[in-house]
């Protein structure tokens, strides 16, 4: 691939993360308002504050580039986003309608952490240092956001259990 197409592709696919990131700032509060354990709750807020920093990491990297984020519409988290509000309007009641809010935030959290991977990668390749370090820095704060996802889901797990064994007891 030449560098010309290689930087095509990388303004590109950082347009795409800037319109996800963007998308899920709007989306987060829901998720937040829909979850029923406060720490569910809290997480959902500290990453919204977090996802908009991303957001203005994203804007820097096109700063540098002389570029503007905007101009594309990313579908694969609008879909992602869809289902996470899908999972809020559902029946379940309590642990089991945190699983299904951590389910769909997870889901999101691995699209982007491959997005972040293969942006980072670009930039890398580009000798865009100003970029790799701060996609490195979004994607390491989406896989730590992945693994607090992983860590509630089991607590979730693990206390709903316990609940329905003290239930039949």
């Amino acid at each position: 691939m030449q560098q010309s197409e290689l930087q095509e592709l990388f303004i590109d696919e950082l347009k795409d993360i800037y319109s996800a990131e963007s998308q899920l700032v709007k989306a987060l509060p829901k998720m937040a308002k829909a979850a029923t354990s406060d720490e569910l709750r809290s997480g959902f807020e500290k990453h919204l504050e977090q996802t908009k920093g991303h957001v203005g990491r994203i804007e820097q990297i096109f700063q540098g580039l002389d570029d503007k984020p905007t101009g594309k519409k990313c579908k694969g988290m609008e879909g992602l986003i869809e289902e996470g509000d899908e999972a809020a309007k559902e029946d379940y009641v309590d642990d089991a309608k945190d699983a299904a809010l951590i389910g769909a935030a997870q889901r999101v959290e691995h699209y982007e952490i491959a997005a972040y991977g293969t942006v980072r990668a670009m930039a890398e390749k580009l000798g865009n240092t100003q970029a790799v370090k701060l996609l490195s820095q979004t994607l390491q704060e989406e896989k730590d956001t992945d693994e607090k996802l992983t860590k509630l889901a089991e607590k979730i797990t693990v206390e709903g259990s316990e609940k329905a064994a003290a239930a039949r007891s």
